[in-house]
């Protein structure tokens, strides 16, 4: 079964999400090995959860896609949960660079 354009647009979210975090996770490993506190460890655990959870994700909206094609309202709550999790991280970004 094909993927409906709401499925296309949270897949393609989670994959962002996932190009984001790559980077992310570079600078807050390289601020943890200089600075050693807490909350820079726990924004790398952080970082890891969220790139395991987009990257599990991905590979389930194009291997078992069938599973959100049923109901166009799981589709829309999977789109709403990718764009914000899309603007948290993007914001996360956006404060890690200034």
């Amino acid at each position: 079964m094909a993927m409906g354009p709401l499925i296309k647009a949270a897949s393609a979210l989670a994959a962002l999400n996932v190009l984001i975090l790559l980077p992310l996770i570079g600078i807050w490993i390289r601020n943890y090995s200089t600075f050693r506190t807490n909350l820079v460890g726990g924004l790398v655990v952080f970082a890891v959860a969220m790139l395991a959870e987009n990257a599990v994700a991905v590979y389930f909206f194009f291997s078992m896609s069938s599973l959100y094609a049923g109901d166009p309202h799981v589709q829309q709550a999977v789109l709403v949960l990718r764009s914000l999790q899309f603007v948290a991280i993007g914001v996360l970004s956006y404060v890690t660079v200034q």
